[in-house]
């Protein structure tokens, strides 16, 4: 299916603070500033590719509201607030055409247990099992092979894509969305080490997930010891990340790709976590803090932390480091040319 507009509709969604320009072109495409073609829609993010707005051939381009330029033959220029953001809301539009919900109902191939609660207004599809005591919220989309385990509650307006798994009394907000193959409430990783043997302890506590929180493919967050692993309102998980028990992540925070934080560890809100970043169990990372990719977090943090490397340090002490590290082989040419000119000299002082 292709989805094609008018100048007119992305103008219409869009709202910009003013046109410059004009197209008869449809648009039928989106594409980079560098490999545009007629027809296509693109956009200037960011300000390095600003040259590349001059030479393109896209039809209609969204272009920052300071933009100064003129628009080519045939070509339209949106000056708006923010480009990005702009061309979300197009493209969140064409993902409604492409994917629209289905209509509300239970397929006939999916289990749902008789004491759980499906509102009317929900989609539950293929090969689904809801199990007994579990809600499952208003506009619900549930996709093929979801589990939703006993007296877990999924809240309105939620989106959980093909082989989620929410288990057993774990609790999503409103406007979750689970990309594919995630798993919420796993057993926290627990175990005592009791005559020679590895025992496990029980985990018998939940996950929370608040409003707005969005977690990525294959991602797993594990349930509490006892008590909560909570995940807060509107954070963004991204692929492969794995959530430890008991773990409280605050509100707003961005997890990258294959983070990795350990049991008991607090996040606060704000925090950004690079890919492969990884936190210890236990500790505590302070509000607005960012950590670089592939960083390892051993120590608390406090507030607004810009940390690199493993043991962590200030980021552009890391960086300087890094540079200096360079240098090395040099430095020690150097140190062993220094160490043959002074004994020589020490030779000859004494002879």
């Amino acid at each position: 299916m292709q989805v094609t507009f008018t100048a007119a509709e992305i103008s219409a969604l869009v709202q910009p603070r003013a046109a410059r320009g004009a197209t008869a072109e449809t648009i039928r495409g989106i594409a980079a500033l560098d490999v545009a073609a007629a027809g296509d829609l693109s956009f200037l993010s960011n300000p390095k590719y600003k040259a590349q707005v001059t030479t393109t051939r896209a039809s209609l381009l969204l272009v920052p509201a300071d933009y100064e330029g003129e628009p080519g033959a045939g070509q339209m220029l949106l000056l708006v607030d923010n480009p990005s953001v702009a061309l979300a809301r197009i493209c969140a539009r064409i993902e409604s055409l492409l994917w629209p919900r289905p209509a509300p109902g239970i397929h006939p191939s999916a289990s749902v247990a008789a004491g759980a609660q499906v509102a009317a207004s929900a989609t539950v599809g293929p090969l689904c099992v809801v199990e007994e005591g579990a809600v499952v919220g208003e506009c619900v989309h549930l996709q093929a092979q979801v589990f939703v385990g006993r007296r877990a509650a999924i809240g309105d307006d939620c989106w959980l894509m093909p082989g989620t798994v929410v288990a057993a009394e774990c609790v999503l907000g409103r406007r979750v969305r689970l990309q594919p193959g995630v798993i919420i409430g796993s057993d926290g990783f627990g175990y005592e080490f009791v005559n020679g043997r590895h025992e496990r302890i029980p985990q018998i506590g939940q996950v929370v997930l608040e409003d707005d929180v969005e977690v990525g493919a294959n991602s797993t967050i594990d349930r509490a010891r006892f008590s909560r692993t909570v995940v807060g309102e509107g954070t963004k998980i991204d692929n492969l990340v794995q959530v430890g028990h008991n773990v409280v992540i605050g509100k707003f925070c961005i997890l990258c790709a294959q983070v990795g934080i350990s049991g008991s560890s607090v996040i606060e809100d704000y925090v950004m976590l690079g890919g492969q970043a990884g936190v210890a169990g236990h500790l505590t990372v302070g509000r607005a803090s960012k950590i670089a990719g592939g960083a390892g977090v051993t120590h608390s943090l406090p507030a607004k932390s810009f940390v690199a490397g493993n043991p962590p340090l200030p980021f552009n002490l890391d960086r300087r480091i890094h540079v200096l590290k360079q240098r090395l082989p040099d430095f020690f040419r150097r140190v062993e040319a220094l160490e043959e000119r002074v004994g020589v000299a020490e030779k000859t002082s004494a002879e």
